[in-house]
């Protein structure tokens, strides 16, 4: 009882925002646009600045790209990681009908990547230094994202007894607010650690990104032992390790690998540029 008196009692926020006759829209909706929007004006001025290395005309079709690399990769993501109905019949678009909900960042990372390099590629722009750029501006649409997770309270986190604890919909006991520790982690925690490095040390291209794969790995790793695994996995070892958890390994290692790869990269372009 003690414990229920300390929580704190959900909102009860709409999680449609407002709906035009028969279109109904949602915060999680609004939080990915206005994540691209708030993306695109963040770059445009980066571009004015000289610190994005490409044409300001070129910025809406790579935040296009980019759009479709999120919903594409989210969702494909969700389906690989997380989907658990393989030999279940369904239609054959279900890997990638994100309408009907479940997207994994980890999906949404390797398909951003993938559209940024092609992207690059097909404009003859410098790949690091467009992913260090996006990875600068890419915690706000994190942030925004897992405030919308709040709004639909789903992801929610583990029974505790903090002074902070949430009583979400359903429940007669509060949980951990993990969608909100992910928010500030995820949002302006990493966006303070990545323009830090950013203006107080000499890095290469692609060292932003990098390092953006590793301090989001390690605090999504830490933030899910407050997280309820997911109810159709489960813990997948050792009693304790979610598959949250285990991807985001991966992707500490993949950053540590890209950090050394693009160093690798820029010691080797030097001598090139000094002889110039």
């Amino acid at each position: 009882m003690l414990h229920l008196l300390a929580a704190i009692q959900y909102p009860h926020i709409d999680p449609e925002a407002f709906h035009i006759w028969k279109i109904h829209v949602r915060w999680y909706g609004l939080a990915y646009v206005a994540g691209l929007m708030i993306g695109y004006f963040l770059l445009s001025r980066m571009i004015k600045q000289g610190r994005l290395r490409i044409k300001l005309d070129h910025l809406a079709d790579l935040i296009l790209w980019l759009a479709v690399g999120v919903m594409v990769g989210g969702r494909l993501g969700w389906w690989f990681f997380y989907h658990r109905n393989f030999g279940t019949p369904e239609p054959w678009y279900e890997p990638i009908a994100a309408w009907h909900g479940g997207m994994s960042f980890h999906g949404a990372v390797i398909c951003v990547a993938l559209a940024a390099f092609l992207w690059a590629w097909f404009y003859r722009a410098p790949f690091g230094n467009v992913v260090d750029c996006m990875a600068l501006v890419a915690p706000i649409g994190l942030f925004l994202g897992r405030l919308a997770n709040f709004v639909n309270h789903e992801l929610v986190g583990r029974p505790s007894n903090v002074p902070w604890a949430v009583i979400f919909p359903g429940d007669d006991f509060g949980r951990h607010p993990s969608q909100i520790y992910e928010a500030i982690l995820e949002g302006p925690v990493l966006m303070a650690v990545l323009w830090g490095f950013y203006k107080f040390t000499r890095l290469w291209d692609g060292a932003i990104a990098s390092l953006f794969l590793v301090f989001y790995g390690l605090f999504r790793f830490l933030v899910e032992f407050t997280r309820e695994p997911d109810p159709q996995l489960g813990f997948i070892a050792w009693g304790w390790l979610t598959m949250g958890q285990l991807l985001s390994i991966a992707l500490v290692v993949l950053g540590l690998v890209m950090l050394w790869i693009s160093r690798s990269v820029a010691r080797k372009r030097a001598p090139l540029a000094a002889g110039k």
